[in-house]
């Protein structure tokens, strides 16, 4: 059986690079799957890992320069007793999220599967030994809800990973750098969870920045990579953290803690360009990504709707983290946090899901999405009874979307004036314009 398993993934392997240089061409399975990507709107994001059990962060091995060697001990207390792969989908699918993303293993280097291809896995280091990614993409196939997985192309633990900016205290030794090696794990690793465990929605890769300070450019062989997984799996859509422009075989464009076309966390010079392909902004929840003890610092019901509702009014989707606590739990606040916006969008949901960009750039108290003829105008803190949009398609009827009550308004060459039947209050205060098709 493994003796097959490795054919394919050689066979897989050179079929790849021998259409490497070819233009990609996107699947009908694949389109359909970026449209069903775009439509959901919303999403659950999951750092977890052995680094939960630090209650320091995802980055914990990398900022407290821990050997690796000591830092993977800690598997041999990984018991999260209190993990329910059931009751997690459950509350995100309550959210109103469309997906979830797993870290199925983030640049510690621990496996949350059941790997043939390392024994530093959940099955093999730890006392648990339940194959986390298997209970939840079955919990997620049967409460019908995507599965996205997240995979580190960095490594701080296994010595064939070349070093980059990271990981340097880590206490690997550079000289054991094996690149075809280790490009080969990744790829069997890859094979495994796109052939063990149903649809995949999508495969989002991090760490490719770690040899964006190299003298000479790195070749990741992503190419090749991204074709392997579309020959597994079609409908597998592809993006990747790299904070650049999109290389070709990419499905999706992401944008981490930041709306497309801006820049504000700084992770690179200026903006990447936005493409034409579905757009996602992953976000914390509190501060940071994996779970941290003293990171309370979690944003508001109010603020996360706005931050949903201002992320569509860019045509993109919100991914939005949880970190996870190592008894297998969502921490209380999450959960409430999760609550909270899914009273919220089984509201107002049909005017986030399904939805592209609306007319107008998102402001700090508007924003706009569309759906057809229909232009919903998102209010947000604003506080006047007359508004002003500088918009060019005509206007047929405008009403409140919660009331449908009628709103008076006039229309000019350059904008159109409505006067609103009362001061907008509450998270968001919504009008349904009625428009020509724009």
């Amino acid at each position: 059986m493994r003796r097959l398993f490795c054919l394919v993934v050689m066979f897989c392997a050179v079929q790849a690079t021998t259409f490497a240089q070819q233009p990609y061409v996107p699947s009908e399975e694949n389109l359909r799957s970026r449209q069903e990507f775009a439509d959901a709107r919303f999403g659950i994001f999951l750092h977890w890992g052995l680094y939960s059990m630090f209650a320091q962060g995802e980055w914990y091995m990398q900022n407290a320069g821990i050997p690796y060697e000591e830092y993977s001990k800690a598997a041999r207390g990984f018991y999260p007793a209190y993990f329910d792969a059931e009751e997690w989908v459950r509350a995100i699918k309550d959210s109103g999220a469309g997906y979830l993303c797993l870290t199925s293993r983030h640049h510690e280097g621990f496996s949350l599967w059941d790997t043939d291809e390392s024994d530093y896995d959940v099955m093999d280091a730890t006392p648990f030994r339940r194959d986390i990614v298997r209970e939840l993409a079955d919990a997620c196939h049967r409460q019908d809800l995507r599965l996205h997985l997240y995979y580190s192309h960095l490594d701080w633990a296994r010595p064939d990973y070349p070093m980059g900016r990271t990981g340097r205290k880590c206490g690997k030794d550079p000289s054991k750098a094996d690149w075809p090696h280790y490009y080969r794990f990744m790829n069997r690793q890859l094979t495994e969870l796109l052939t063990r465990y149903g649809k995949v929605g999508a495969i989002w890769f991090d760490g490719w920045w770690d040899h964006d300070e190299d003298s000479v450019p790195f070749d990741w062989q992503l190419r090749e990579q991204y074709d392997l997984i579309h020959r597994l799996q079609p409908a597998c859509l592809i993006g990747n953290n790299h904070h650049m422009t999109v290389n070709l075989g990419e499905d999706i464009q992401i944008f981490e803690r930041d709306l497309p076309g801006e820049n504000k966390a700084g992770f690179v010079p200026q903006a990447a360009a936005v493409s034409q392909l579905p757009l996602e902004t992953c976000e914390t929840m509190n501060g940071i990504w994996g779970y941290r003890v003293v990171d309370q610092n979690y944003k508001s019901v109010e603020t996360l709707v706005r931050l949903l509702v201002a992320t569509a009014g860019k045509g993109a989707n919100l991914l939005l983290n949880i970190g996870p606590q190592p008894s297998g739990e969502l921490p209380a606040v999450a959960l409430e946090r999760l609550k909270g916006m899914g009273e919220w969008m089984r509201r107002y949901g049909e005017t986030i899901r399904g939805t592209t960009a609306g007319d107008l750039q998102p402001t700090s108290t508007c924003a706009t999405t569309r759906k057809g003829d229909r232009l919903f105008v998102h209010l947000m803190g604003y506080d006047s009874l007359e508004l002003r949009l500088p918009l060019s398609c005509k206007i047929r009827r405008a009403q409140t979307f919660d009331t449908r009550q009628k709103v008076k308004f006039r229309q000019t060459r350059d904008e159109v004036i409505l006067t609103l039947p009362e001061r907008p209050t509450g998270i968001d205060y919504i009008l349904e314009l009625q428009t020509t098709n724009p």
